[in-house]
């Protein structure tokens, strides 16, 4: 055991990336029967989302499992409450400071892992009670901060006391024992897990995961505040364009709004947001969420002997 898989009651200290519409109970529940831990994907959902997906869960594994809070999402108290009378044993949050959330979280049992771009807001987590953090690069996929994994790590790492769990670029047993060397305790897999078996995704959208190369993604919307980073297509070639020609914040997100559910669940692979990190180009096939984890776990001992 190390002091992650400890926390979290899992047999890995293996994570899997919430991602909004794709990360739903049958996903969630393979990794954690995997020896994982599956984190349910809120996005902007509200309350009633999140006890449908919860008891969904519980139908499919007894093993821990996590829901991750948006908490700039106009349903973050609703989600909070959520998750606190269903009883989940973790929570991840992401998109702002959940310090508001911490103690209530807390008392009811929760264990509280932040996800944190930068080390400054690792700090301020910690103080507000994170029993752990996600530093998070910007190699990921989907909402991204600015600084590399392999610097936010170390720095992190050396700023908290609590365990760090890596992600942004982490797909194989190579990167988790990158990521260890770094000082993470553990590592969150996103886009590998869109290969999974069990991932519910258009085959369009796991198609275009698998056929990725090293330099199939990029990131839009920088000028927003809010950078994206997704799989080259259609839908962004116009974007990009567009904010050449300086189109409003307002006017770009209306543009957007939708096009992740026309990826996920309409297969559209030209005009959908194909949400992906950089690890992209090392996924290259479909496999179940227990073989991937097992995967990973038998290239950290490869690494590490």
């Amino acid at each position: 055991m190390n002091e992650v898989a400890e926390l979290l009651g899992v047999r890995y200290p293996v994570l899997q990336g919430a991602m909004a519409w794709v990360s739903e109970h049958r996903l969630v529940a393979a990794v954690s029967n995997g020896g994982g831990l599956g984190i349910i994907g809120t996005g902007a959902a509200d309350g009633a989302f999140v006890r449908d997906q919860v008891r969904k869960t519980r139908e499919l594994t007894d093993k821990p499992f996590g829901v991750n809070i948006v908490i700039l999402s106009p349903f973050a108290d609703d989600v909070v409450k959520a998750v606190i009378e269903e009883k989940v044993p973790v929570v991840t949050t992401g998109a702002g400071n959940p310090g508001k959330y911490i103690d209530d979280l807390k008392a009811a049992g929760v264990v509280v892992i932040p996800v944190v771009p930068s080390a400054a807001l690792a700090k301020r987590v910690e103080r507000a009670g994170a029993d752990a953090v996600v530093a998070e690069g910007c190699e990921a996929g989907g909402h991204i901060g600015e600084t590399t994994t392999m610097c936010l790590v170390p720095q992190v790492a050396d700023a908290v006391s609590v365990p760090v769990i890596a992600a942004g670029g982490i797909a194989d047993g190579r990167g988790a024992a990158a990521a260890f060397m770094l000082g993470a305790s553990g590592v969150q897999v996103a886009t590998r897990f869109l290969s999974a078996k069990e991932c519910v995704i258009s085959q369009a959208y796991k198609d275009r995961v698998l056929a990725a190369s090293d330099t199939d993604t990029v990131v839009t919307g920088r000028f927003t505040g809010h950078p994206v980073r997704v799989l080259r297509n259609k839908l962004t070639r116009e974007m990009l364009a567009k904010e050449k020609e300086e189109i409003s914040v307002e006017e770009f997100e209306e543009l957007m709004s939708g096009t992740l559910r026309k990826a996920v669940v309409e297969g559209d692979a030209d005009y959908g947001s194909l949400m992906a990190g950089q690890s992209a180009g090392l996924v290259t096939k479909e496999q179940s969420a227990a073989e991937i984890i097992e995967d990973i776990m038998e290239g950290i001992r490869k690494c590490t002997r």
